[in-house]
């Protein structure tokens, strides 16, 4: 089937069905109060393959002619086999729900491997049904989604509201053990027939079609009921009869990756579950007390005995479920459907981010005297407060930077392969400062994206920070609730007097084992020092939490520049007041006197010619490659604690991003003591050599010291805007520039310094 949208009009064009007539045409069925029309093609029975691809293809075209009115549509594909007719259709994006392993099927076609191989390539975006199919796809394009089985858990719950039960049901004896789906080779027939050989006295209802297999093959019994194929809005009618809902599926290719729709459905009807051992069910319903999971005929006959006697106590079992259910519905599957077709509809094949700075490049001997405000660094402090004072108080500023380029450590930019890639490492945006984003926003539009990480433990990639989903894989627990791993941790955690380095932080909270396994290799390589030689701020930024949330930041804004970092700076910087020079020394500019103000993002002890000693900062070593392959790691980045490991992290870009294409490029991140300071070190020691420099600026009032550098502090990016912004006004306050309506023109505002 394959479903494309025209503003909310969607038309799903289903599979053909061959008619009588000589020709082709199209059935059209629209959906009650929705603006959705089924259309069903009709094509003659003798035409051969060829034949009716072609007439689909023209069946199709004549349709987006007539209702897409020259609007590319977005096309959906719930199989390959549909791609063979709709390839050549110009697309606004293209997505695939794959929601099953249809080549494992019995009878698939020869050509549906090829032809998703061939559909992975053109999609903008891929979805799947469950876990396990996500984890066999993930290699094959790099923006998969997994989206298993929702439930509408009001229209499952009419079966609590029943009285009259279906004609056909009415008759049979209870207990009841039913099933409602498609009865194909997935189905284990000698399962159910040995569970009906078992329990003469229960009785099994198969409610569905059969399809694939020879009706003949189907155990008979006079306990086994065979009802055929009804109506969706039927269901809840049968469900209400039955004490216990099956999923006796065989374990073969055909259901070595599905998750059952069922499972859910089964639930919110009220009714507990029996399952043989599917992936999927056991992964994720198989720790709920309503949901039994047997693999044996033995096994799964007394797993039904137990359910059925559950089923008489719903206490026991229905507030887990219907919690589980809550957090499963259609609607928010949907919203998160909806954003990323959005994101993937809007996004350009070939991102053009950080390649060219708009802002010319100008030598010294081309300066247009007197600047203002000379501004040392073109990473966030220094391009916030450039951009402030030209703006906000109408100075005219010169900003240099050593660097080549504009935006500091965050700066990014294509790469041969055309993936964005920070070159100075991963950069994270993330705050709960409203007046940053509103002020970044003026320069950047946004990608959401939240940020995952996992960790390399052993042969394990669990999540970090440690979660209840780490602590459940480490250790092969089924910790269930927040109190559960809370009361885990309390365990094994170390009571510390008084914490003060960064070893006392983390084995205060969680013990030595899982410091050993997560924090002191990571640290010793990231510092080149032991935990507990460092300042414990430096732990204390990774939380551990008892909850599920995997997400790295909890902070309520959370997003990707659109068109990366250095476009933002760009924009940023592009005013008529503002000249920027990079390639450029600060110290040759200093000597030539240029401004009366200046603004020094750089390292402090730089900045006095390091007059009581260089204070002590950690560098990092980034090797970039490019890779032919779709996706190389599961997650952003992948943090490897073990110290053997010459690296702590690899990142690949395109999780960040959102790019799709044939190659995905990433960085490994090497320690190092030499070359540019990146992160001051947190010890006792080094901040008081810092006192000793912070001391020597407090007697320059024509000099701002602003940045991670300049202050020596860890700050995160939207606490470096904060601290520039904040900068700004106290200038203004301090008189040394005004907050001035600026001119249009850009010559200098008389008023705008002191």
């Amino acid at each position: 089937m394959t479903r494309f949208a025209r503003k909310r009009r969607v038309f799903v064009f289903e599979e053909a069905i061959p008619c009588d007539h000589g020709r082709p045409y199209l059935e059209h069925h629209p959906f009650p109060e929705q603006d959705v029309i089924s259309l069903r093609p009709r094509l003659p029975h003798w035409w051969d393959d060829a034949r009716k691809e072609t007439a689909l293809r023209e069946l199709l075209d004549m349709l987006i002619a007539t209702t897409c009115g020259g609007i590319p549509p977005v096309l959906w594909f719930y199989t390959p086999m549909m791609f063979g007719f709709a390839r050549h259709v110009a697309a606004q994006s293209v997505v695939y729900d794959c929601m099953d392993e249809l080549s494992a099927f019995r009878h698939a076609p020869s050509s549906l491997k090829n032809l998703e191989v061939e559909l992975m390539q053109r999609a903008d975006l891929v979805f799947t049904g469950g876990h396990s199919l996500f984890d066999a796809k993930r290699g094959a394009h790099d923006n998969i989604h997994v989206f298993p089985s929702s439930v509408d858990v009001a229209h499952f719950a009419q079966a609590e509201l029943v009285t009259a039960e279906p004609d056909d049901q009415a008759a049979i004896p209870r207990p009841r053990l039913g099933f409602y789906g498609v009865v194909d080779e997935r189905m284990d027939l000698a399962l159910l027939d040995a569970v009906a050989a078992a329990r003469p006295d229960w009785h099994l209802v198969i409610v569905g079609p059969v399809v694939k297999i020879d009706p003949a093959q189907l155990p008979r019994r006079d306990n086994i009921h065979y009802l055929g194929n009804k109506g969706y809005d039927a269901l809840p009618a049968y469900l209400a009869g039955w004490d216990v809902c099956l999923m006796p599926f065989a374990i073969n290719e055909a259901t070595r990756f599905i998750s059952p729709t069922k499972t859910p459905e089964y639930l919110a009807a009220g009714r507990p579950v029996v399952s043989t051992p599917i992936v999927d069910v056991e992964r994720h319903y198989g720790r709920l007390a309503g949901v039994a999971i047997a693999g044996t005929p033995a096994a799964f006959t007394a797993a039904c005995a137990e359910m059925l006697d559950l089923s008489r106590e719903p206490n026991k079992w229905r507030p887990e479920a219907d919690a589980v259910l809550a957090a499963g519905s259609w609607d928010d599957t949907f919203a998160r459907m909806r954003d990323l077709l959005e994101e993937a509809a809007n996004r350009p094949a070939t991102p053009s981010m950080g390649q060219v700075l708009k802002t010319p490049f100008i030598r010294p001997g081309g300066r247009r005297k007197p600047f203002d405000v000379v501004v040392a660094g073109a990473g966030f402090a220094g391009a916030v407060l450039a951009e402030r004072l030209a703006a906000g108080s109408g100075c005219r500023v010169l900003v240099v930077d050593r660097r080549p380029h504009v935006g500091g450590n965050a700066y990014d930019a294509v790469d041969a392969a055309g993936i964005l890639v920070h070159r100075y490492g991963p950069h994270i945006f993330h705050t709960n400062s409203r007046d940053v984003v509103d002020y970044l926003s003026r320069f950047t539009r946004w990608r959401p994206y939240e940020h995952r990480v996992l960790a390399r433990v052993g042969a394990m990639t669990v999540p970090m920070p440690i979660n209840r989903t780490t602590l459940n894989a480490i250790f092969g627990l089924n910790l269930t609730s927040e109190s559960e791993a809370a009361a885990f941790l309390a365990a094994r955690a170390e009571p510390v007097a008084v914490i003060r380095t960064a070893e006392d932080a983390v084995i205060s909270q969680v013990g030595r084992e899982l410091y050993a396994m997560f924090f002191r290799g990571y640290t010793r390589k990231q510092w080149g020092l032991d935990p507990s030689e460092l300042d414990k701020a430096v732990t204390q930024r990774v939380p551990t939490r008892t909850s599920t949330d995997d997400r790295y930041f909890t902070d309520s804004f959370q997003a990707m520049p659109a068109d990366g970092y250095t476009r933002m700076f760009e924009a940023m910087l592009d005013h008529p007041r503002i000249t920027v020079e990079t390639g450029v020394e600060f110290g040759d500019v200093m000597r030539e006197r240029i401004a009366r103000h200046t603004v020094f993002t750089g390292p402090i002890d730089e900045y006095f010619e390091h007059r009581y000693g260089p204070l002590p900062y950690r560098s990092l070593e980034f090797r970039h490659e490019t890779h032919p392959v779709r996706r190389f790691q599961p997650a952003a980045v992948i943090n490897y604690p073990d110290e053997s490991v010459p690296h702590t992290r690899i990142t690949e870009y395109k999780h960040l991003t959102g790019q799709v294409g044939p190659k995905t490029s990433i960085t490994y991140e090497i320690p190092s003591d030499v070359g540019d300071p990146y992160y001051p070190i947190p010890r006792p020691e080094n901040q008081a050599l810092y006192k000793r420099y912070e001391a020597l600026a407090l007697a320059r009032p024509d000099v701002s010291f602003v940045g991670r550098l300049a202050t020596y502090r860890y700050y995160n990016m939207d606490q470096v805007v904060g601290q520039a912004l904040a900068t700004w006004r106290k200038l203004v306050e301090r008189g040394v520039v005004e907050a001035a309506d600026v001119p249009a023109s850009g010559e200098p505002n008389a008023a705008a310094m002191a």
